[in-house]
């Protein structure tokens, strides 16, 4: 079937608009001014939050009450060799069904989804109880996330901006939509370790320090540790090491120093703090030279099973999709890492996550124009009067 240009609905137009804009991150490309303005002439109040290269979005309506949040990101990562691609990453097209593109299913279906929601919501709606809003960001995909909803959520803590509801439009279903909703997530606790040993002659190893051969028993160690039974939201706590580098490219000479980086995806049954003790520890015990930084991308965080929010998504779900969802922990992590130590109860749902980060990154159409009912259907039996 050949592929067809963007259109039918108000959902599919505004993703389409927004996939055009080749926003990688940390770039918005221009999709939050468009939402923005399109949000406005509805009666948003708009504030634009830019830090440093980072442009951020809040779009709220109503004056006081519990607050509704969708959360989502403009930014996309990168597309890779275009010619792998069936067509143009950035010129979104529908083939059998799907629309393609970049950001299509992570997360710019979601976003148009959302402001269209809200803006149905608020048309029918407009003396709704308590506030709604979009929070956006183009820092999502980063490594670094400091100049987006994390920097946000510093300056809401600071002038008592409350959130009550978050709903994050992450891609969580599996095969379909409404098959599974995000409850909460792991933490990630990262960190960068650096083995001193001494550099010499291959053959004259008595007179050197091989820091592979000193971390190897620790990294074992390591490895086989068990850091905690999990619970009953929460499989156990996992050690990876992502990268390991030593050696000077020559076969003859021992190296003087070893880098690795390291990652705990930790749940509610540990502690950052005690990890990090935990796995100095062993570093120690192997009489390991060594230094290690610590980076807490995120704490662990649970929606509870009898909170307003996680209730009402799952009715939705049941109602509108014809599904029992999944309630889920699993995953990476998502921005909702930084909105729920707001106070916040935060659930995750969005279209299938199949595609994301692929080539031929690609979203089913006719779910997709489902989706704003879906997320129009929480508001109501939130806020609606």
């Amino acid at each position: 079937m050949p592929a067809v240009a963007c259109f039918m609905s108000d959902v599919l137009d505004l993703a389409c608009e927004l996939i055009r804009r080749r926003s990688v991150t940390p770039e918005d490309a221009g999709c939050q001014a468009l939402l923005a303005e399109r949000l406005q002439r509805t009666g948003f109040r708009i504030e634009h939050l830019r830090y440093g290269a980072v442009d951020n979005l809040w779009a709220v309506h109503g004056d006081s009450g519990p607050t509704l949040a969708f959360l989502g990101h403009t930014d996309v990562v990168p597309s890779g060799p275009e010619t792998s691609w069936q067509s143009l990453p950035f010129e979104p097209v529908i083939r059998q069904g799907k629309l393609y593109g970049r950001g299509a299913a992570d997360m710019k279906g979601s976003v148009a989804a959302m402001a269209v929601a809200l803006e149905r919501f608020v048309s029918a709606h407009p003396g709704h109880a308590g506030r709604v809003a979009l929070l956006l960001t183009s820092d999502e995909e980063g490594p670094t996330n400091l100049d987006g909803v994390r920097k946000v959520a510093e300056g809401f803590r600071a002038r008592d901006e409350r959130i009550d509801w978050c709903v994050v439009g992450e891609p969580s279903a599996k095969e379909r939509l409404g098959d599974l909703i995000r409850v909460g997530r792991r933490g990630s606790l990262s960190g960068t370790l650096t083995v001193r040993g001494v550099q010499g002659h291959v053959a004259y190893p008595e007179r050197a320090l091989n820091p592979i051969h000193a971390f190897a028993p620790a990294l074992a160690e390591l490895a086989a540790e068990h850091w905690d039974e999990g619970n009953a939201d929460f499989p156990p706590t996992s050690f990876q090491v992502s990268n390991v580098n030593a050696g000077t490219g020559a076969t003859n000479v021992i190296p003087g120093k070893l880098a690795a980086l390291i990652n705990f995806r930790y749940c509610t049954a540990s502690r950052a703090d005690a990890l990090r003790e935990r796995a100095e520890a062993i570093l120690r015990k192997h009489g390991l030279d060594f230094t290690l930084d610590w980076n807490l991308s995120g704490e662990p965080f649970i929606t509870p099973p009898g909170g307003r929010l996680r209730a009402v998504v799952l009715d939705v779900c049941r109602d509108l999709c014809g599904i029992e969802p999944e309630q889920s922990t699993g995953g990476g992590t998502s921005d909702g890492r930084f909105i729920a130590p707001l106070g916040a109860e935060v659930v995750e749902l969005g279209p299938v996550n199949a595609t994301i980060h692929k080539v031929d990154e690609c979203v089913d159409v006719a779910e997709l124009e489902r989706l704003p009912a879906l997320y129009q259907a929480m508001c109501e039996r939130l806020l609606a009067v």
